[in-house]
């Protein structure tokens, strides 16, 4: 672990000999070039820990680039588990639900979906189609049926409309649905509405006819790859100089079901094998679901660790190919057109460029020379803010930045709270009033903004952006989406990130502000650093309270003398 100023990690390795990998680095003699010798001039110390073999090194060098974020690592900026359906075959009567992250708990996951809105596509389409409940009450004794059943999106198990064997075989129809098996489900389909024919059940068989017309439908919208591929994920990249484009691609029973790119800069590296090693061990760190094969561009360092690293998490074998024919290559191939095209939308594209591109996209009067946006960050009501933060001529204006701490607004109200930090802004604090003002939100905070810029005589046009899907509302009711991977929808979620980033930053900071004000705060002999040493140990002002001295005691740094005045001063303050 290398060190730069205050003991900051900034650089995390690993080699099975260190002192000769240590000293490439400092060796007058060593060849860096101009991104390493940057580096090593920032080195101020170095650590270092021991591991039995190459695999612990493995997972211990994923775990503390996670956890420290080294600027001269390869971090994938992605700070959310993906989205997957659960199919829940360990409850009694099944659902579909929509879950961050896998467990091991029996039942069943499909996905990764990215961006979501085709796997709340699929959702929709189950509750229409299949209806399975979507509650999550337990069904004990019989209940009368929630409006769900009267929209026709429920049996309704509750009141015992159908048995736990017929509710079964709808389960088994969403299972087979969620993992593409067209040609089975629809064969059972078929031969079910047969035989309700042979019984003069037409009714019945009518809507059985009906739903596989929609299911037909379903798997025609489906982008199919190959069937006999199976599951896969392919990993394509386009790099040039220090910078690297990566596209994901997510292959579940041949289907492609997703997508998901990162943008690395900076690189220190230009080794191939250990930039693949990076992006694989820190993409799979996460609760995600790991296929059995893995196509990339070249076989990645330390690969017999990295498999068995791969099959531990996956509780079975995993294999890293590059292919050399056939569909594969295609799909590789595919891949890494992808990447470069990210990497175009990223890198290459002038600001002049994107922001023309954005006024025709958005249809905007003037050239948005100047963007300013805003968003509110709370979590229930509790230390709510607000924060500003304004680009111009390519740049992002850090003296034009504000945030808010939110005071006239109590509890959960975002629309109000959109009004304040508005009216702060441009009325009391005075923030630089941009071109074009994005709001994060949807069409009810557009509006809200809207009449406070009116009310404020501000002239500026006014977006909102949105998530999940990514759209914009603009002011005549219009609806854009930001999925077509243009450089223009790009710059505008990447706008977007950066007042979440600034006001999440904000947000937390007062949270902790808040956890360190404490009974303790205020005694004398208990700076800082003791104050969070006793939390760190302890975890909360109540098990403090709760300690004994001898508890105290045992903490670095603290002595019988500062035990007692902590417990005598944090007792008269309960």
């Amino acid at each position: 672990m290398l060190k730069g100023e205050r003991e900051k990690i900034i650089y995390v390795g690993k080699a099975k000999n260190l002192k000769n990998r240590i000293r490439t680095y400092f060796q007058k003699s060593s060849t860096l070039d101009s991104r390493k010798k940057k580096m090593v001039r920032t080195i101020k110390d170095f650590s270092y820990i021991a591991t039995t073999n190459e695999l612990e090194a493995l997972i211990l060098e994923s775990t503390l680039i996670k956890q420290y974020k080294p600027k001269y690592n390869i971090i994938l900026r992605d700070d959310k588990n993906y989205p997957y359906i659960k199919l829940t075959i360990t409850e009694k009567w099944p659902r579909v639900v929509v879950v961050r992250g896998l467990k091991k708990d029996g039942n069943l996951y499909f996905g990764p979906y990215i961006p979501a809105q085709s796997m709340w596509e699929a959702i929709d389409f189950i509750r229409r189609n299949f209806l399975l409940r979507a509650c999550k009450y337990s069904f004990d004794k019989k209940k009368r049926p929630c409006v769900q059943y009267q929209m026709k999106k429920c049996i309704a198990p509750c009141s015992g409309k159908v048995s736990a064997d017929e509710y079964m075989k709808m389960v088994e129809d969403v299972k087979l649905f969620l993992s593409g098996e067209k040609k089975e489900l629809l064969q059972k389909l078929e031969s079910k509405m047969l035989e309700l024919s042979e019984q003069t059940r037409f009714e019945e068989a009518a809507k059985i006819r009906d739903k596989i017309f929609n299911i037909k439908k379903a798997f025609e919208s489906q982008k199919v790859i190959s069937a006999e591929l199976g599951d896969l994920d392919i990993i394509g990249y386009y790099k040039e100089t220090d910078s690297i484009a990566i596209q994901i691609l997510f292959i579940r029973n041949g289907v492609l079901i997703g997508a998901k790119e990162f943008f690395l800069d900076n690189l220190i590296t230009d080794n191939e094998q250990e930039i693949m090693l990076s992006v694989i061990s820190l993409f799979y760190s996460k609760e995600t679901m790991i296929p059995p094969l893995i196509l990339t561009n070249c076989i990645p360092d330390d690969i017999d660790s990295l498999l068995a690293w791969l099959r531990d998490r996956n509780s079975q074998d995993v294999f890293i190919e590059v292919p050399n024919k056939g569909k594969k290559l295609d799909l590789l191939n595919m891949a890494n057109e992808n990447a470069r095209l990210i990497y175009d939308s990223r890198k290459n594209a002038s600001s002049k460029e994107i922001i023309l591109k954005l006024k025709e996209m958005l249809s905007l009067q003037n050239i948005p020379k100047s963007i300013g946006a805003f968003d509110v960050s709370t979590i229930q009501g509790d230390e709510s803010v607000g924060a500003y933060i304004f680009w111009e001529n390519g740049k992002y204006k850090k003296e034009g930045y504000r945030h808010f701490k939110i005071k006239g607004v109590a509890g959960i109200d975002d629309y109000a709270m959109i009004r304040e930090i508005i009216e702060r802004a441009f009325k009391k604090n005075g923030a630089p009033l941009p071109s074009l003002i994005i709001i994060d939100g949807g069409k009810a905070q557009l509006s809200v903004a809207k009449a406070v810029f009116d009310g404020l005589d501000l002239k500026s046009e006014i977006i909102a952006i949105a998530k999940k899907p990514d759209r914009v509302f603009m002011i005549d009711n219009k609806i854009i989406s930001l999925d077509d991977k243009s450089s223009a929808s790009a710059f505008l979620k990447n706008i977007r990130d950066e007042v979440h980033r600034f006001a999440i930053t904000y947000h937390r900071k007062l949270r902790n502000k808040k956890l360190m004000s404490s009974p303790i705060e205020n005694i004398s002999g208990i700076g800082k650093k003791r104050r969070l040493e006793l939390l760190r140990y302890f975890g909360s002002i109540d098990n403090i309270r709760k300690a004994s001295l001898e508890d105290i005691i045992k903490i670095k740094g603290f002595n019988r003398k500062i035990a007692e005045k902590i417990l005598k001063n944090i007792k008269i303050e309960t």
